[in-house]
């Protein structure tokens, strides 16, 4: 999940598309277990990898949470942009997945789907299968994606103008039950700042459905640290009161997601993908540049979207420690 820094954050701030065409060969894809041989050596060795954080998050999720994960109006068949996703997923990833016949096989879960049933190819992770055996049958092959990448899924039909169907499991501060079937000004519709995204929303659409790869990326400052950000299940509370600037720092979380459209061949729909990483403020500036960047890009950001964003009076302490961060080259 590349996030390109310097295309993302800019001063002044603006909510925007941001769109720009894939490069040939570019993945949009990222598994959960980048290594499919080490997946085989032994459970207690693949849960020691940071980078599983995805898969243990969606596991989670998908265990308890299904019916706001997993989600279509009724009467769409998801099934031609299903295909597509798992034929890119095998294209872009053929050690961590793979389709033969009516088997789909997440190698580096240690699980495939026999039709809609699943089967360990052992070692595999025991809960994947729990997860995989609960879900109704239909729902099978959506999850097995889903746990085998770190993305999540949606997808835009251009027909409609809506999103029909929906496995998002990490959402951003969002709830993935009140955008199904809503098209997708709507679904922006709660973002501060969206003329640019809403006035052009049926453009957008057509180009992203219209058979070319695109990407786009997105970020904020936050003070939850994990992946999963259901609203029902985040501190409206955000930071403490009364933290001085480093302890509201070492509190605060770089949440960056890259998105891209995959096509649907033959439909006039896309699959969207949503890449969601979180990392410790600290660690993320990794360099004084970037704390500039951040911090000129925070200080253009309008009232409403500090607001939206629910920075307003995290704001000054935050510009305060990356002044002083960014100030270190000199």
């Amino acid at each position: 999940m590349a996030f390109d820094f310097d295309a993302a954050v800019q001063a002044p701030h603006r909510m925007q598309p941001g769109l720009r065409r894939l490069a040939a060969g570019a993945r949009q894809l990222t598994p959960t277990i980048a290594d499919a041989t080490g997946a085989l050596a032994g459970a207690d060795s693949r849960r020691t990898d940071a980078g599983q954080r995805h898969l243990r998050e969606k596991l989670a999720v998908l265990g308890a949470f299904a019916p706001q994960a997993l989600l279509q109006v009724p009467g769409f068949d998801a099934g031609p942009a299903l295909a597509a996703l798992a034929a890119q997923a095998a294209a872009e990833h053929p050690d961590a997945f793979a389709i033969d016949g009516d088997h789909w096989l997440a190698h580096g879960l240690g699980w495939a789907l026999d039709g809609d049933a699943p089967v360990e190819l052992a070692p595999g992770w025991p809960e994947v299968g729990t997860v995989l055996a609960a879900l109704e049958p239909g729902w099978r092959r959506t999850a097995l994606l889903s746990l085998a990448f770190a993305e999540d899924f949606a997808v835009i039909d251009a027909t409609t103008g809506t999103l029909p169907w929906l496995a998002v499991a990490l959402p951003s501060v969002w709830a993935p039950e009140h955008k199904v079937g809503r098209s997708f000004a709507e679904a922006h519709a709660p973002v501060a700042d969206n003329r640019l995204i809403t006035g052009a929303a049926p453009q957008l659409v057509k180009l992203v459905t219209g058979g070319e790869r695109w990407e786009r990326f997105v970020w904020t400052l936050t003070a939850h640290p994990r992946l999963h950000a259901h609203p029902d299940r985040v501190d409206p509370a955000r930071w403490a009161p009364g933290l001085d600037d480093d302890s509201l720092a070492a509190q605060t979380w770089w949440r960056t997601e890259r998105q891209t459209f995959i096509p649907v061949p033959g439909a006039a729909q896309a699959v969207f993908t949503i890449g969601v990483d979180v990392q410790p403020l600290a660690r993320a500036m990794a360099t004084p540049a970037m704390a500039g960047q951040v911090h000129d890009a925070l200080a253009s950001m309008s009232d409403a979207v500090l607001a939206y964003r629910g920075l307003s009076t995290a704001r000054p302490a935050l510009l305060r420690w990356l002044a002083r961060r960014a100030a270190e080259a000199a």
